[in-house]
């Protein structure tokens, strides 16, 4: 019976959530990011009035709450800040319609199940979201701490004192991780921490929000002004950062881009650095970059930027020279090498990563764990894994006042496994041919006949 219920009741909480969702997606939705807040077992948050269909939750208005809600809450809050996130996730992904088992979100239903008052905003501000982190440290008064599960492990926390611990949890898609698995690594550290702060017995309140939405929508009158009438709904393309350059006093040198910076230490979580490295005031510093004539070193710079790392590096060394059989120049990325701490991982690229000098070298994927262009040549270098998706890089014959890349040299080989088949396949099917041709033409027919009224016809045993 007990079991019944509480199905029931999970049920409903989701089914609540995507009915919200459902209400609200008829606004604009080009700003929009949703926000989950919960408290522990034992404490309940102050009740907000649902907002209206297509409100967007205002700064002022989710300042307004946070004041109550934390003057009742408890002070250890855990914010769980996703690079992106969209109510279009939940609906998507969650077990809204009682499929539990393939739901994304198993730790935040049960989390939402057991809290007593849990709040959800599926439509927030994206400039109040991108605030939480300020507006929490300004009410409780300290500096936010960024933990992982593994670290707040060996934290002893405080119920009376005020605490704020930042989760950062990544949002970063490519050819080796899907969507829901990425929210299901998520959902799995949220459940960690969870079962930590139930372990130490510490009363905490809980926020889920990510910094931009992940999908982005906008109305058909935004699409265009001047149409009147009915239009479908159209996905607006993120506008493409520029890529990151290096510049010398002659013009620029090095020019690097991709969609995605992935690095796992120890098959932990991914840590994107394409955020940091290509987003407007990024954090990231080129300053002991150089390059000439021969050689380019391009060093990305994060300083502590990166989580649980005091300096960590990434650097790009790339040589170019003539090669006499092909009488042209050409350049490869020789090392790719990982300064973390005190320690430096190196792996080799030249043999797979290379172009001609006025080319640029581009790839869909680059790794050092599958199809790798990148070779471990230090021992520490296995311990980590590398994914670079939509990588380009040039290093040598960039033209002045320009933000485009030469004409790109790809990864991936003219012949490929499809055209391969279709070549083998062709000539087999052609040589059938040649010799069903060849049998044919060598069949001869009868080119003398008995005549009944006439002599025999005597054939010589030389024929």
């Amino acid at each position: 019976m007990a079991g019944s219920e509480s199905s029931s009741k999970l049920r409903t909480i989701m089914a609540f959530i995507a009915l919200l969702f459902a209400l609200l997606s008829t606004g604009h939705c080009s700003s929009q990011v949703p926000l989950v807040m919960w408290s522990s077992e034992g404490y309940t948050l102050p009740p907000m009035a649902s907002p209206a269909a297509g409100h967007i939750i205002s700064n002022d208005q989710l300042v307004s709450y946070l004041n109550s809600a934390l003057g009742s809450a408890p002070h250890n809050v855990l914010l769980f800040l996703q690079d992106k996130l969209s109510k279009d996730d939940f609906t998507r992904y969650g077990g809204v319609f009682g499929n539990n088992h393939e739901s994304a979100f198993p730790n935040l239903e049960s989390a939402l199940q057991s809290s007593s008052s849990p709040l959800v905003l599926p439509a927030l501000s994206w400039l109040g979201a991108s605030a939480v982190p300020g507006l929490l440290q300004e009410k409780l008064g300290v500096s936010p701490l960024s933990v992982d599960p593994d670290t707040l492990a060996h934290l002893r926390l405080n119920a009376s004192d005020n605490t704020l611990l930042l989760i950062i949890l990544p949002y970063s898609t490519g050819a080796y991780l899907s969507c829901k698995e990425v929210l299901r690594s998520n959902d799995e550290v949220i459940g960690k921490v969870l079962s930590i702060m139930k372990a130490q017995g510490v009363p905490y309140t809980a926020i889920y929000t990510g910094l931009k939405p992940s999908r982005v929508i906008e109305e058909p009158s935004m699409v265009g002004q001047s149409s009147m009438g009915r239009s479908l709904l159209q996905a607006v393309v993120d506008e493409v950062k520029p890529p990151l350059m290096f510049n010398t006093t002659s013009g620029p040198c090095i020019m690097l881009w991709a969609q995605n910076l992935n690095v796992s230490f120890n098959n932990l979580e991914w840590i994107d650095l394409g955020p940091l490295t290509f987003a407007p005031g990024g954090s990231v510093s080129t300053a002991e970059s150089f390059c000439n004539e021969t050689n380019s070193r391009l060093v990305l710079d994060y300083g502590s930027s990166v989580p649980t790392y005091n300096l960590f590096r990434l650097i790009f060394s790339m040589s170019q020279r003539r090669y006499p059989v092909s009488a042209r120049n050409w350049f490869t990325l020789d090392t790719v090498e990982l300064l973390f701490n005190a320690d430096t991982a190196i792996y080799n690229g030249s043999r797979g990563i290379y172009a001609p000098a006025e080319y640029s070298f581009h790839c869909q994927n680059v790794n050092n764990f599958r199809n790798a262009l990148l070779v471990p040549r230090t021992q520490n270098a296995t311990q980590w894994r590398i994914l670079f998706t939509d990588f380009q890089i040039q290093g040598f014959s960039i033209l002045n006042r320009t933000t485009d890349f030469s004409y790109a040299s790809d990864c991936a080989g003219f012949f490929t496994p499809g055209i391969w088949m279709g070549l083998i396949t062709s000539l087999l099917m052609l040589l059938i041919l040649t010799y069903g041709m060849h049998m044919i033409m060598q069949l001869r027919s009868m080119d003398r006949f008995d005549d009944p009224k006439g002599p025999s016809i005597s054939v010589p045993q030389s024929e």
